[in-house]
C-alpha cells in the first residue's frame, strides 16, 4: 500500500500487496489489525455451527473491499471491491476509478470505473463474457454482464431490454444501457467462469505467508502444509516444497527444531500449577489418558511417608529432596516455543515417557518400543515434549493467536474405516472411530467412560489456569516485549459469542479441545 492509501491492483495475485492470494487469514488480519490507520475497522462473519466446511468473510467496510477465505485451510482465495468510492485502486499507474473533474472526492454510492476506461486504458481487448438476467421481469429491470479477463472481473449493470446475445458485447457494455462497474474480482485462473468451480478447493498458487512468496530460500523456513501423527511421538510435517521434517517427542531438541523451523515468534515460560491436583501420581503410569495431560504441570509428583526416624531414612529422606529439588528446577526450565506463523506450539521439556502404540496401527520392527518406554536423552536434557496444533476456529477465545494447523492422524485405522481421521472432521466422528480403537486399554466400561469424559475449560477468564496464555502462550516475545496479541484490536466477528467454553478429551498420547459446535479447536500431542 502506498503512503496515499493507494492500493496496487496485480490481476491473478493481490491488491494493496498482502492481500494475496493464497495468503493465510492469520496472516491478513494480523496485518490489518497493525494498521489502524489504513483500516480503521473490520468484519468477520463465519457460520457458527460448520466454521470450518464453510468459506469466512474478511469485510473492510472504510475500503470497499470484502476478502473470502476457504474454510478448511484458511487462504485468501478471493478479493472483491464492493465500493469503488473507497478503494484507491491502481494498475501499472493507472488509476481505476479516476475523480470526475471539478468534484473532488468521489460521492458514495454506486460509482464505478466505466467499461470505455476499462478497455482502453487499463487491460484492453478480452473475450466475451456471461450475461445473469435479472430474476424480475421489469422490462425496467437490470441484469449482470460479467466481464472476465485472467485474474481479474469486472460486474455491469444492464439494462435487460437492451440485451441479445445475438449482439456484440462491446457495443452493449459501451452504450447507454450499461451504467458503470458495480463490483471488481481478483482470483486465481483464466477467467471467472473457469475459476468459480474450484474457487475454494483447487490448490493456491502462492504460499500463505508473504515473506516466502517468490523468495522459498531468502523468505525463511518452509512452511507447513499438513501434520501426520504417527503414535508413540512421532509426527511428520508435510512442508511446502522441502522434504518432510520428523518430530520425535522426547528426542528432538530445541536446536534442531530452530534449525529446521526458524527461532519461535515468541517463549512463553510456565508458572501455573493449579491444575496439577488432577495429575495421576503414579510416576510407573506411562499412559495418561485425562484430558489434564494438557495443563502446566507435566511432571510428576511423588507420595512420601512420614514418620520414620532412623537415621538410614533421613538420608533416604536427603536423597528424595535432592531429587525434588533437582525435579523443581528442571520443571522450571520448561517453555513453550510458540509458532504462530505454523499454527503450533510447542513444549520444551525433560523427556518423558512415550505414548502407547495404537492397537491398530501397521509398525515396522525398528519403530517397535516397549510400553511406558522412556526416552534415550538423559533426563536433565530439554527436549521437545508435546505439541499443541490449533485450529483457528472463528468464535473461538483464542482465535486469530495462531493460523489454522491441519492434522491428520495416520495411526488409527479401524476395520470399518481405513482413511485418517483429519482435523475437518466433527469430534463425534473422531471420538467415535478413538473410542473402538482404544477398546481394549480399559479394562471394563467404567473406567473408558471416566477416562475419556470431557473437562470443561474456561477460556475467558484471563486468571484461569486453564486460560490461553498458559495453554497457548503468546504474551511475551524471546525479548521480553508484550507480543502483538496483548491488545487485540478492534473489529466485529459476527457469530454468537459464546463458544469461550470448551471440553478436554483425552485418548493415549492426545488431547482433543472441543467446542460447543463440535469442532476441534486444538490437539495437543504427547
Amino acid at each position: 500500500m502506498m503512503e496515499d492509501g493507494t492500493m496496487q491492483v496485480l490481476p491473478g495475485r493481490s491488491i494493496g500487496g498482502f492481500m494475496t492470494l493464497g495468503c493465510s487469514l492469520h496472516e491478513v488480519l494480523t496485518t490489518i489489525k497493525s494498521e489502524l490507520r489504513a483500516f480503521p475497522r473490520f468484519q468477520l462473519y463465519h457460520d457458527d455451527a460448520r466454521p470450518i466446511l464453510t468459506p469466512i468473510h474478511l469485510v473492510l467496510p472504510d475500503n470497499g473491499l470484502r476478502l473470502q477465505f476457504d474454510g478448511p485451510d484458511q487462504r485468501l482465495r478471493l478479493i472483491e471491491v464492493l465500493d469503488f468510492s473507497k478503494a484507491k485502486l491502481v494498475y501499472k499507474d493507472v488509476e481505476v476509478l479516476k475523480p470526475v473533474e471539478g468534484h473532488g472526492a468521489l460521492s458514495s454510492g454506486s460509482v464505478g470505473p466505466k467499461f470505455r476506461h476499462i478497455y482502453d486504458k487499463l487491460l484492453g481487448p478480452t473475450y466475451g463474457g456471461e450475461y445473469i438476467p435479472p430474476d424480475s421481469d421489469d422490462p425496467n429491470a437490470r441484469g449482470t454482464y460479467n466481464l472476465s479477463y485472467p485474474g481479474i472481473a469486472f460486474n455491469f449493470p444492464v439494462q435487460h431490454s437492451a440485451y441479445s446475445p445475438k449482439k456484440d458485447f462491446i457495443s452493449l457494455l459501451s452504450s447507454s444501457a450499461t451504467g458503470p462497474a458495480t463490483s471488481m474480482a481478483v482470483f486465481s485462473g483464466e477467467s471467472w467462469q473457469k475459476a468459480r468451480g474450484t474457487l475454494f478447493s483447487s490448490t493456491p498458487p502462492n504460499p500463505r505467508t508473504i515473506a516466502l512468496s517468490g523468495k522459498p530460500k531468502e523468505g525463511g523456513p518452509d512452511e507447513i502444509e499438513l501434520a501426520r501423527i504417527h503414535g508413540e511421538g512421532r509426527i511428520e510435517l508435510v512442508r511446502r516444497s522441502s522434504p518432510p521434517l520428523w518430530i520425535t517427542l522426547s528426542e528432538t531438541t530445541p536446536q534442531d527444531l530452530i534449525m529446521e523451523l526458524g527461532a519461535p515468534d515468541s517463549i512463553y515460560r510456565k508458572h501455573d500449577h493449579r491444575l496439577s491436583i488432577h495429575k495421576d501420581r503414579r510416576a510407573s503410569d506411562a499412559s495418561d489418558l485425562s484430558p489434564t495431560a494438557l495443563t502446566s504441570n507435566d511432571h510428576f509428583d511423588s507420595d512420601h511417608g512420614s514418620g520414620v526416624t532412623d537415621n538410614e531414612d533421613d538420608w533416604e529422606d536427603d536423597d528424595e529432596a535432592a531429587v525434588e529439588a533437582q525435579e523443581r528446577e528442571i520443571a522450571a526450565a520448561e517453555h513453550f516455543y510458540n509458532y504462530y506463523h505454523h499454527g503450533f506450539d510447542i513444549l520444551i521439556s525433560q523427556p518423558t515417557q512415550i505414548s502407547p502404540p495404537s492397537p491398530t496401527a501397521e509398525r515396522k520392527e525398528s519403530e517397535l518400543h516397549e510400553e511406558g518406554e522412556l526416552s534415550a536423552q538423559p533426563l536433565n536434557h530439554l527436549t521437545a515434549t508435546k505439541i499443541i496444533f490449533h485450529g483457528n476456529i472463528p468464535g473461538s477465545y483464542q482465535f486469530n493467536r495462531h493460523r489454522r494447523s491441519r492434522w491428520t492422524l495416520e495411526h488409527v485405522p479401524s476395520d470399518l474405516y481405513k482413511d485418517p481421521l483429519n482435523s475437518e472432521m466433527r469430534f463425534a466422528d473422531i471420538s467415535g472411530r478413538l473410542k473402538e480403537v482404544f477398546k481394549s486399554y480399559y479394562e471394563n466400561e467404567e473406567e473408558e467412560r471416566l477416562q475419556q469424559r470431557g473437562m470443561a475449560l474456561n477460556r475467558g477468564w484471563g486468571d484461569s489456569p486453564g486460560s490461553s496464555v498458559e495453554l497457548l502462550g503468546g504474551w511475551e516475545d524471546a525479548s521480553g516485549k508484550k507480543s502483538r496479541f496483548a491488545n487485540p484490536g478492534t473489529g466485529l466477528i459476527e457469530g454468537d459469542g459464546h463458544v469461550g467454553n470448551v471440553e478436554l478429551f483425552g485418548f493415549p498420547g492426545m488431547i482433543f479441545e472441543v467446542l460447543k459446535n463440535g469442532a476441534v479447536s486444538a490437539l495437543t500431542i504427547y
